[in-house]
């Protein structure tokens, strides 16, 4: 038996981030939020397990993300660092941090009015700097399935291959995406790490005899490593740093050319 591991943003989801730089306030979005964490030594990107479409976007805008997470019991998880990072460490800055549910739910609208669907993708979080002890951004990220997925998933059904998915993402936001491209929810592992991913590829290829992985980006460098097959997608068509671009053993631009891949 073989099995194929997917990331998600990215690599099934075309995927759209809306980020809020709590300095100056701006929203954009053309940067990468992997990169802004690459960028500094000590920073952090939280993912918040709720849906943003109900519960972020109707809270209280003017109490602080430290004050939401705390009285309606939040979890969160660190889904990619640049140095250590522990939750302790994170409730610490946010408990001392002025950035509020205002500065979240702004980079939710952003992304609602571009018409991606926040259901499938990482949902909203932010980035916090271990360094200066500061929320440096606020994000939301949102996704439309990429048009040749549902085919691809199809065809390695047809072949008798497992499907994964191994993600940084929501965990919420995943189980609906096992529901939309039909894969047992017990087969996708949300917010996971770079060494998470790691992880799960081992513990895969103690089961089965080929364990191929698909991803996008920095956070799927050991993942991809790891498993017998890297397969590098480009098709979200953003820059790509060298040491990913090393760590595959393929690279291909559209998703449906991993049907050609001898695996």
């Amino acid at each position: 038996m073989k099995a194929v591991v997917f990331d998600n943003s990215g690599t099934l989801i075309k995927r759209y981030r809306a980020l809020k730089n709590l300095k100056t306030g701006e929203i954009c979005d053309y940067m990468n939020s992997l990169d802004l964490v690459d960028y500094s030594y000590r920073r952090a990107l939280v993912v918040l397990q709720t849906d943003p479409s109900e519960c972020i976007i109707n809270a209280r805008g003017d109490q602080t993300i430290y004050e939401f997470i705390t009285r309606n019991r939040i979890r969160f998880d660190i889904s990619y660092s640049s140095g250590d990072a522990s939750r302790e460490d994170i409730f610490r800055i946010l408990r001392g941090d002025p950035a509020t549910v205002r500065d979240i739910q702004d980079t939710i609208r952003a992304v609602v009015e571009k018409d991606y669907n926040i259901q499938i993708c990482s949902g909203s979080g932010f980035i916090v700097n271990l360094d200066r002890n500061t929320v440096d951004f606020t994000i939301t990220a949102g996704g439309k399935l990429f048009p040749e997925v549902p085919a691809v998933i199809e065809e390695l059904k047809r072949r008798d291959i497992d499907i994964y998915v191994a993600s940084g993402d929501r965990q919420g936001s995943l189980r609906e995406l096992a529901r939309v491209i039909g894969i047992p929810e017990e087969n996708v592992f949300g917010t996971v790490d770079t060494e998470g991913k790691a992880r799960i590829i081992r513990k895969l290829k103690e089961r089965y005899s080929r364990v191929m992985m698909v991803g996008n980006g920095p956070n799927d460098i050991m993942a991809l490593r790891e498993a017998d097959v890297g397969v590098l997608t480009l098709q979200q068509n953003e820059d790509v740093p060298q040491r990913v671009l090393d760590a595959a053993d393929h690279i291909i631009e559209n998703i449906m050319e991993l049907l050609d891949i001898e695996f």
